[in-house]
């Protein structure tokens, strides 16, 4: 039995779990009376209620006795259960060696992009073909109607700001860094009037409007199990994405701050109303008469309050 238990000893802190060890210290091994500690030794040994909270939330800081039982087996275990951030890591040390030898772009050349290269023959298609170019240009315009009637009738119809408000964030955020930063119109642009903004007018090309616009309304269909609907519209942006970098309406990492703004404003909306809700299921607390509640704010109290 003392042999299992010095093994148990060994094994535990390789779990990296506070509570799991602090459990088999504070048990007394057979024959012995159970150890005592004083409550000001307690600290580091027994998970407290804000670091467990803060571990729940992501923000757990390890003990310094984790650097004591850091070893071989320690670090495999954290790659088994955190294989993600062990290819990052990877990842990271890649990119590291890419971007310190790289050769640097010329001040007097064109800015290098992989998208404009896997499109040349798309775009030199569209230049001998503009009455093909306004096609697409047209299509492309009647999705962006179609990402916003849908995000407005969520708003409208159905009563859920949280897609509506989402698009304010991420075309506030959009013209401010369009504003800040004008990138060059590139040489092989295929413009037409046709295309939104309608008209040939100036526009921002960092980030993609088109791209977040589609991506936040396809998470709303996603949140109210649409998801036929969803993979549609994930569908089309991807058509659009590739139509915007054959007419070099947009640079390639125009598209892809795209697509995380849909994602980062979408979350951003939704921590907005959650503290809207919050605050407001407060006052009416405290005042009866201050919230006249609708079923869908109802709602929201009664889960609130249930949570």
């Amino acid at each position: 039995m003392e042999e299992i238990s010095s093994n148990v000893e060994r094994i535990i802190p390789l779990s990296l779990d506070p509570g799991l060890r602090s459990r088999h210290l504070l048990k007394p091994k057979i024959g012995e009376d159970a150890q005592v500690i004083p409550s000001d030794t307690m600290e580091g040994i027994l998970p407290s209620n804000s670091n467990e909270d803060a571990r729940l939330k992501g923000n757990y800081k390890a003990s310094p006795a984790f650097v004591n039982y850091l070893s071989i087996e320690a670090v495999a275990g954290l790659v088994r259960r955190h294989p993600a951030s062990f290819v990052f890591s990877l990842t990271l040390l890649f990119f590291m060696g890419v971007e310190y030898t790289i050769p640097m772009v010329p001040s007097d050349s064109a800015p290098l992009d992989l998208g404009f290269r896997f499109t040349e023959s798309l775009n030199a298609g569209l230049a001998a073909r503009p009455n093909l170019n306004s096609f697409l240009a047209a299509l492309n315009t009647v999705f962006v109607a179609m990402q916003s009637t849908y995000i407005f009738w969520s708003l409208l119809v159905e009563g859920r700001p949280r897609a509506t408000i989402a698009s304010l964030f991420m075309f506030t955020c959009r013209g401010i860094l369009g504003s800040s930063t004008q990138l060059p119109l590139p040489k092989e642009f295929q413009g037409s009037g046709a295309d939104f903004p309608v008209g040939n007018v100036s526009f921002f090309l960092f980030f993609s409007g088109h791209v977040a616009g589609s991506m936040i309304a396809s998470l709303d269909m996603r949140r109210m199990k649409r998801y036929k609907m969803a993979w549609s519209f994930d569908a089309l942006n991807i058509l659009q994405a590739i139509r915007l970098l054959a007419s070099r309406g947009h640079y390639t990492i125009d598209l892809a701050t795209g697509l995380g703004a849909g994602f980062l404003f979408d979350i951003l909306a939704g921590r907005y109303l959650e503290c809207k809700s919050q605050k407001r299921y407060m006052l009416a607390e405290e005042d009866p008469i201050f919230c006249q509640c609708c079923c869908n704010c109802k709602q929201t109290q009664h889960s609130i309050a249930s949570s």
